[in-house]
């Protein structure tokens, strides 16, 4: 989607008819819709059709599958018709889930979440994980990629570490991406959209500082306009 952001606004919306509003509101400005699990669940694949419209937005369908390769793949192969852009595996589901959803649905790039961005330290050691936070994020992010995943979710904060893990080529999708000023809600690990955008990432996922604003559309664009002034600033530095 040349000349628009490289932002998917995630559409935690409470009804279909809201989350079709903030699309056609923000697909002029941004490259991506995300649909998390909560609206896939409540309206199931109606809701790609519904959001997409007439734009062909890229779909990016946030399931973060997470179970045996088997059944990984299953739920792969059931969404393929949708025909999203992106579809996210759990890390922690393995590296053969993360092989069998990329062999099940080829055309989709399979998007693998590290660690989540509402967990901290404190949360990873309760769990039972090894930390710091980058180290897991790196560990996980090197199974995935060797299974054949081909783009990872981290926090803004590892994104510049995640990226010297896997090189080039690789999509870095940040969510946990605030305005200078907006409230971090349930993230723990949190950046500007600009912050994010120099680490190395891709694509920021922004959700309540867009969809939450009194116009979505103006919210995107604004956010849209301040990533392309930072851009122009670097370039002459």
């Amino acid at each position: 989607m040349v000349g628009r952001a490289p932002i998917a606004v995630a559409l935690d919306a409470p009804d279909l008819e809201t989350a079709a509003r903030w699309a056609g509101l923000v697909t002029p400005h941004v490259s991506a819709l995300k649909i998390g699990l909560e609206l896939y669940l409540r309206y199931g694949p109606s809701v790609v059709a519904s959001v997409r419209g007439a734009s062909e937005a890229e779909i990016f369908l946030d399931l973060k599958l997470h179970d045996i390769p088997a059944t990984v793949a299953g739920a792969a192969r059931a969404v393929a018709r949708l025909r999203p852009a992106l579809l996210t595996v759990h890390a922690g589901a393995g590296a053969a889930a993360i092989r069998a959803a990329a062999e099940a649905i080829p055309a989709t790039r399979i998007v693998a979440v590290t660690v989540l961005t509402s967990l901290g330290e404190a949360d990873l050691a309760r769990l039972g994980m090894a930390g710091p936070v980058s180290s897991a994020v790196r560990r996980l992010a090197a199974v995935a990629i060797e299974a054949g995943a081909r783009g990872l979710v981290c926090s803004p904060q590892e994104v510049e570490a995640v990226r010297a893990e896997v090189g080039d080529g690789i999509v870095l999708i940040t969510p946990g991406v605030r305005p200078a000023g907006t409230d971090a809600n349930d993230q723990a690990r949190v950046a500007t959209p600009e912050e994010a955008l120099r680490s190395g990432a891709d694509l920021l996922v922004i959700g309540r500082p867009i969809t939450a604003a009194a116009d979505p559309g103006a919210a995107a664009a604004a956010i849209a306009a301040s990533l392309r002034r930072a851009e122009a600033v670097d370039s002459r530095q």
